[in-house]
């Protein structure tokens, strides 16, 4: 079956769950090259940091490994901000309209989390297919504390700040994004290498990891356009009408 086919497929899989849309091979190399031509963002001292830590223990260029400590960090800010959404839900629930925003807001995060989720179980099997040593203190415990450092500052800065949050998480994936796409550009060898690994009904058929790679960094890139989104949301004039602003 070609590439295509298999691209197609995903989208239409049975028992797919929702989440960014999945791309055929011609629209997945296109997001690549896109990707690849863009310039990342300018990152904040917090996001430098942790790209930094993560470079330093686990290496600059991408690999499976470095992608499933990512994957654990990558979720942490949309569990954040869930926390926060039902704590407004909780103080909010009497004023149905301005509970009805908040809770829409809150299955955003969970699908946004539930996706990220996704990358990490595909990355743990294809790590556990490649035999990948994990140390239990590289691979287990730096990863947790990291996503709970992670955890706390997004949900502070949701608290007291939304945007400083939302950039946060739209720069940490745009990291991901390039680190993905460019993994994907340094070895070729990927091409020809078949993914069939076991959450393909639920996360989509590809015919090769190249393409499983591209989608996951694409589904980043959708990520980080959805915090930019939200972003953009904070900065229009208040509204009048008691919509919820992100707090």
């Amino acid at each position: 079956m070609s590439t295509v086919t298999y691209a197609v497929e995903a989208a239409a899989s049975p028992g797919a769950v929702a989440g960014p849309p999945k791309l055929t091979a011609r629209e997945l190399r296109a997001a690549q090259a896109q990707t690849l031509r863009a310039q990342p963002f300018r990152y904040s001292i917090p996001a430098r940091l942790l790209f930094f830590v993560t470079d330093l223990v686990y290496g600059k260029p991408g690999s499976v490994g470095k992608f499933k400590v990512l994957e654990i960090v990558a979720r942490v800010p949309y569990q954040a901000w869930e926390r926060a959404a039902y704590m407004a839900l909780t103080r909010a629930h009497r004023r149905t309209r301005l509970a009805r925003r908040i809770f829409d807001r809150v299955v955003q995060t969970r699908a946004q989390q539930d996706n990220e989720q996704w990358h990490l179980l595909i990355m743990e099997e294809l790590a556990q297919r490649r035999g990948l040593a994990q140390s239990f203190v590289r691979f287990r415990l730096l990863p947790q504390l990291m996503a709970i450092g992670f955890y706390h500052l997004s949900w502070l800065l949701y608290v007291l700040w939304p945007a400083a949050s939302y950039r946060l998480n739209a720069a940490f994936e745009d990291h991901a994004e390039h680190t993905y796409m460019l993994f994907v550009a340094e070895h070729p060898e990927l091409e020809n290498e078949p993914y069939g690994g076991m959450f393909e009904k639920e996360y989509g058929r590809y015919a090769s990891l190249a393409d499983l790679f591209r989608q996951i960094g694409h589904d980043e890139r959708v990520h980080k356009e959805e915090s930019l989104a939200e972003l953009s949301e904070l900065r229009r004039p208040p509204a009048q009408d008691g919509t919820w602003r992100g707090r």
